[in-house]
């Protein structure tokens, strides 16, 4: 007598890594896409506070002295701007790797995590696409037949 997969209601059957590799595509490919976008963002952050960008105009505190107040605020808040690229540069590629990984049905960790990054509002990348891509990508990664074509 022959075992099949329909005798054995709990048991994923055999897996089509074809329709698997289809359904994951077009999500991995925007999942990539924000991450780069992400990364760019990021770069060109971290490169126009290097340049001095974002630096408090001293005529601010010159025509309002009661701004004078708010100073170590807005130093501080600019300086977590650094921070935050950087932050952003790292998440975004993890985005980005964690989306080539899915294409590829490579590593389900990285590619739920990298679409749970995308939804993030605030740290994640490009947060207007990703987060739709984000939630699509999770949707489509955990559907059995995708997640079991993982290696």
């Amino acid at each position: 007598m022959e075992n099949r997969p329909e005798d054995f209601p709990g048991m994923p059957g055999p897996t089509n890594t074809a329709a698997a590799r289809e359904a994951v595509s077009m999500p991995a490919i925007l999942l990539m896409v924000t991450g780069a976008l992400g990364l760019v963002g990021a770069l060109i952050g971290l490169v126009s506070s290097g340049m001095g960008g974002g630096d408090i105009p001293p005529e601010l505190f010159e025509a309002n002295p009661q701004m004078e107040q708010f100073r170590p605020w807005l130093e501080r808040s600019r300086s977590f701007g650094a921070f935050g690229n950087v932050i952003t540069l790292a998440l975004s590629g993890v985005t980005f790797f964690g989306g080539l990984k899915m294409k590829n049905l490579e590593n389900f960790g990285l590619a739920m995590a990298a679409s749970i990054i995308a939804i993030l509002p605030c740290f994640g990348p490009c947060c207007c696409i990703g987060i739709p891509v984000g939630i699509w990508s999770l949707v489509v990664i955990n559907k059995p037949e995708v997640k079991s074509a993982f290696r």
